[in-house]
């Protein structure tokens, strides 16, 4: 940290990695799950060439929903992870903040992927998007 409390900037590029290998935990729980139902239901895969096929012949679909989950809202934590270490403005709050985000994502993911409980999982999902946006506002005024 500089005298300015300027932290380096690749310190908002350390939180957007963890988010990137939670997103590839899920990904690879996916096709575990889905390769699994697949063979134990004898479902050839070009049954499921369609996404409206895989909705209709798949029972196991949490990780899959769970990583559609994954381009959403944090597409908006990369973009400002990316505008804050490209503008040096990581201050302790941002860095903090991020891997905040980045425990209530992998948090959300863990509920989704296992007992799926919706009051619980949208708890940690307003959490998470509120102290985003509370971020991009910090980010915002810095740059103001």
């Amino acid at each position: 940290m500089d005298g300015s409390g300027l932290l380096s900037p690749a310190t908002m590029l350390l939180p957007m990695a963890a988010l990137v290998a939670v997103t590839a935990i899920v990904w690879v729980r996916l096709y575990f799950e889905r390769i699994g139902e697949m063979r134990e239901r004898k479902i050839r895969p070009q049954a499921l060439a369609r996404a409206h096929d895989l909705q209709q012949l798949l029972t196991r679909t949490q990780s899959a929903d769970n990583l559609r989950n994954l381009f959403e809202m944090p597409v908006l934590f990369y973009a400002l992870c990316l505008a804050v270490a490209a503008t040096g403005a990581a201050t302790p709050f941002l860095v903090d903040g991020a891997w905040a985000f980045v425990v209530l994502r992998a948090v959300h993911s863990l509920i989704h992927c296992t007992y799926n409980r919706v009051r619980h999982r949208f708890a940690v999902y307003v959490a998470s998007s509120a102290l985003l946006f509370a971020l991009w506002a910090a980010f915002v005024a810095r740059m103001v």
